[in-house]
């Protein structure tokens, strides 16, 4: 659907009822396998002569209209849709250093993500590079090395709400031939695509913003269909394959057979095939019934952060706080440039108090949830230093900006009253 506009994709993307039964709602496709009728057929699946399904493991018709939903609101070619958020990034980390290499990040990412690269890459043969100063464009280029395969980014961070100039890491990142890859998950294609503005492959936590409704789990990999994946660095897209072979049994690299969409095939044949991270029917139709609401829900949501954030700003229990559009920030133009419609719901603050009165505000507030969850209807609220990111090590706390006062709010659809009346008596309550 080229030609309509986000919120009509939203609601209409990737979906026609004539392919359904007429059905108006995306019917949920519970089974673990299809038919494919003669062996004739069976092979024009096989080779990708025909479009179809074979064995849900691989595609399923409901997770496949999330699937084109999204990549049409993110503007990409294609995408392969997960069980979570950290199998999307880790999905696509591992296809794009398969083999050995280096990534290239910052140290303000989700603890998870965090930790996650600094057990389990290097294991793999995966090295991992930090740059210090996330802003300092010459010291991402002066980084890059031979062997680097990608540079990896949050377009939001997690959890103080940094930005970098994505346009220009993405010039820098191929100039040297390598792709950026951008974890959009705090902002989601309502607020900021990073395709528009040179990524090459955005990844998703779907559990977030984009369902909305804390209901589950998954993960989404979404690519631009533009980066040349046969520039001699990547081997994995270019080798031939036995399995990848056409009609007459002609043996087929990736970007040979699915030009456009060569990274998130290979994710879907062999990660999710073999590693098994699939995202079940059930799910991908509660994160499509999110998604009906995302530009909705996402506005009040963002208006919401900014009168808590105007509370806040006051308030003597609070040292400082951490959102982009403020004019103290940092990051102020860039949130003006990428964020015209804001900066999305989740940002942190710094608490007066304390580590007995930290956990004293969190057991007195009454609206906010203590979870370790964001984009959610409900409003939320989590101690980052000893939560989302307690896997961190003080000094590795400290690099990503994380101070031990750092309190972390997600703001939900309640009303926005409510929520500053709550914050105001349990600062009272922790600060008494």
């Amino acid at each position: 659907m080229p030609e309509y506009k986000f919120d009509t994709l939203k609601v209409r993307g990737g979906y026609n009822p004539i392919d359904h039964n007429y059905a108006v709602s995306v019917p949920i496709y519970a089974t673990a396998s299809y038919e494919a009728g003669t062996t004739e057929r069976f092979d024009r699946l096989r080779s990708g002569a025909e479009l179809g399904y074979l064995y849900s493991r691989i595609g399923n018709p409901t997770v496949s209209v999330l699937e084109e939903r999204v990549a049409q609101l993110e503007g990409g070619s294609a995408a392969v849709a997960v069980a979570s958020g950290m199998a999307a990034i880790t999905y696509a980390l591992l296809n794009v250093a398969q083999g050995g290499g280096r990534i290239l990040t910052t140290h303000q990412l989700y603890g998870g993500t965090a930790d996650a690269i600094k057990k389990l890459y290097p294991a793999s043969g995966i090295a991992i590079d930090k740059i210090d100063s996330d802003s300092s464009i010459e010291e991402i280029a002066s980084a890059i090395k031979e062997d680097t395969k990608a540079i990896f980014i949050e377009s939001i961070s997690n959890p103080n709400a940094v930005l970098v100039d994505i346009e220009a890491i993405a010039k820098v990142a191929h100039d040297h031939d390598i792709p950026l890859i951008v974890d959009n998950t705090f902002a989601t294609p309502y607020l900021f695509s990073p395709i528009s503005y040179g990524a090459d492959v955005v990844v998703y936590s779907a559990t977030k913003a984009l369902n909305g409704h804390g209901n589950a789990i998954a993960g989404l990999i979404v690519e631009s269909g533009k980066f040349n994946w046969a520039n001699g660095k990547f081997p994995q897209f270019t080798e031939k394959y036995y399995t990848l072979r056409d009609l007459n049994d002609v043996e087929r690299s990736f970007v040979e057979a699915f030009p456009g969409a060569s990274f998130v095939t290979r994710i879907r044949l062999e990660y999710l095939a073999y590693f098994g991270a699939v995202l079940g029917p059930f799910d991908a139709y509660l994160i499509l019934i999110g998604l009906e609401t995302l530009s909705e829900r996402v506005a009040k949501q963002v208006a919401n952060t900014e009168k808590v954030i105007r509370f806040l700003k006051g308030h003597s229990a609070v040292v400082w706080v951490s959102y982009p559009t403020l004019e103290e920030s940092p990051y102020k133009t860039l949130a003006e440039k990428y964020f015209p419609k804001g900066v999305g719901s989740t940002f942190t603050f710094g608490f007066n108090g304390s580590d007995e009165q930290i956990s004293k505000l969190i057991s007195s507030v009454k609206l906010f949830s203590y979870q370790a969850n964001v984009g959610d209807a409900r409003s939320l609220i989590i101690n980052s230093p000893k939560a989302t990111h307690g896997e961190l090590t003080p000094e590795e706390q400290k690099l990503a900006k994380i101070a031990p006062e750092t309190i972390r709010l997600s703001i939900g659809l309640e009303d926005a009253d409510d929520l500053i009346n709550d914050l105001k008596q349990a600062f009272e309550i922790s600060l008494r």
